[in-house]
């Protein structure tokens, strides 16, 4: 071994700035033999040479698929900016030199993403643009943006209704279902089967508390249960238990905790009479994995009394057993949906946590659900034919966090840079412009920044924030989109978010078009 990299290797192993490696058990092993073996390579210009020539090789020899995609997986990090890709390929190997599994799709573009009266987008309006294929405020979901927020009734007019991807899908004959680990009736997957003016009337208290009539302004979870795409969908797993049951009853697993429906409503009950022994509710991991798909045709899973937690959360509580991760409801959900008895099928894949994560800045989880996501789509990858099924992996919209400082490419993602600022203190790599994370970092007595150095490393611990918010916001730069299979050419340069779901339909040849299928010639 070349003795500048013998020093490097022990540099890597020893315990370099923040967090220290005892406290870091959340983290992925650096493997400091495989790091100082990555970076001997680099040291030879022809590594840079034939690894360039294999990316020309690649993309020279990349065919377009004009045949008309049969399935279409769409997987949306919520949140998920291409600074959070970045930092995640650095939190899985510090070199970088490692992929997310998307980022090796040989398609790639830029969404704009913003709504029609905000700069900054939100889950609504970008769920709206994504599904439906038209753009609309911010705070609304499936409804046009002549809509005001909080109109009572507007939202149920069908004029001012975006029928989603879904509909579309549904009325060509094929399966259709989503999971998500935020609540189901969540912004991102109301844009599959939702219309309202406001995305926050997730039961009928939300309804009653705008003023408005939930009989005559049905709520999300309802919508969900009892509308016309929502009723038809096969696989519907996420969080949020408690949208659907009555505030009489008990939740399964949250002790002294109730539903929040005033109006008796249990949705759960309604749903499992209608699908009868062709349905079944699950809401822990055993259930889910004595689940036969040969035997089931709908599947309601609820995961939790509201969102579902953190993988940290089941890390570090030990608790790998109860709760399905992503990779476990999207492996169950093709099970379903890939079984032969429809004319294919569209499943919505939401990693949910990244953006709950960002928002309170804790830049640990966030990396780690753009992980989670990234695992979820390589199970996807082993589950179908590519030759027939369009993957799409993009986010809704960006956040805040800044990756910077100059950090060695030793450096471990969630630490502090090694070198002092001009305050005389080490600083964070990973940073946002605002939120929570103020108050802990800076000293108001003193005037000055608190040392980084000085934490002990929780995956909870906020990051450093320069202005004070009680939670963090969104960024409004655009976010990329990765494709592979039918037609992934179409996700090439930079478009209009809504454009995505003209692409996807394009493929499928589903939806309000004159689409491929009706070219001969194609």
């Amino acid at each position: 071994m070349r003795a500048p990299v013998l020093i490097l290797l022990l540099f890597i192993s020893s315990n370099f700035g923040f967090p220290s490696t005892e406290n870091d058990k959340w983290h992925p092993d650096l493997k400091p033999f495989e790091i100082a073996k990555q970076l001997e390579k680099e040291l030879d210009p022809n590594y840079w040479r034939e690894n360039a020539q294999k990316t020309v090789k690649t993309h020279s020899e990349q065919k377009s698929n004009k045949k008309i995609a049969k399935n279409i997986i769409f997987f949306m990090g919520d949140g998920m900016s291409v600074t959070t890709i970045s930092a995640a390929r650095s939190y899985l190997d510090t070199t970088m030199a490692s992929s997310l599994t998307f980022e090796d799709f040989p398609y790639t573009g830029m969404a704009k993403n913003y709504c029609v009266n905000k700069q900054t987008a939100d889950s609504a309006c970008t769920a709206t643009a994504y599904f439906t294929g038209v753009k609309t405020n911010y705070d609304m979901i499936g409804v046009t943006a002549n809509v005001e927020f909080k109109d009572c009734e507007a939202g149920q007019v069908k004029e001012n209704q975006t029928p989603s991807i879904a509909k579309w899908a549904l009325d060509a004959g094929k399966g259709v279902g989503f999971v998500t680990t935020s609540p189901v009736t969540d912004a991102s997957p109301v844009g599959l089967y939702g219309h309202t003016s406001n995305r926050n009337w997730e039961c009928d208290v939300d309804v009653t508390k705008d003023g408005c009539d939930p009989s005559k302004t049905p709520d999300i979870a309802k919508q969900l249960i009892r509308g016309d795409v929502g009723s038809q969908l096969k696989v519907i797993m996420g969080g949020g238990r408690k949208e659907f049951r009555p505030n009489t009853t008990e939740d399964e697993e949250e002790k002294e905790s109730y539903g929040r429906r005033q109006d008796g409503l249990d949705l759960i009950e309604e749903w499992k009479k209608a699908k009868g022994d062709k349905g079944t509710f699950v809401w822990n991991k055993k259930q889910l994995q004595n689940v036969d798909p040969t035997k089931t045709d709908f599947v309601l899973g609820l995961f939790e009394y509201g969102r579902m937690k953190y993988n940290l959360e089941n890390v570090a509580e030990g608790d790998l057993l109860h709760e399905p991760s992503l990779s476990d409801m999207t492996s169950a959900a093709l099970d379903i949906l890939n079984n032969g008895k429809d004319e294919g099928f569209f499943l919505f894949v939401e990693g949910g946590l990244i953006d709950d994560a960002h928002h309170a800045a804790h830049a640990n989880i966030a990396l780690d659900e753009t992980t989670e996501l990234s695992k979820a789509v390589k199970v996807a990858l082993s589950k179908v034919n590519l030759d027939e099924t369009l993957i799409v992996v993009t986010a809704d919209h960006a956040h805040t966090m800044s990756f910077s400082g100059y950090p060695t490419r030793t450096a471990n993602i969630l630490g502090t840079l090694g070198t002092k600022a001009d305050d005389g203190f080490d600083q964070m790599i990973l940073n946002y412009a605002n939120g929570k994370g103020y108050e802990l970092h800076y000293d108001e007595k003193t005037g000055k920044r608190v040392d980084p150095s000085t934490f002990t490393h929780h995956f909870k611990l906020p990051y450093p924030t320069t202005v004070h918010r009680s939670s963090e916001t969104h960024g409004g730069e655009d976010v990329s989109v990765y494709a592979m299979g039918p037609w992934a050419h179409l996700f090439s340069g930079n478009y209009e978010q809504n454009a995505i779901a003209h692409f996807m339909a394009h493929a499928a040849c589903i939806g309000p078009g004159t689409w491929t299928c009706m070219n001969e010639e194609d």
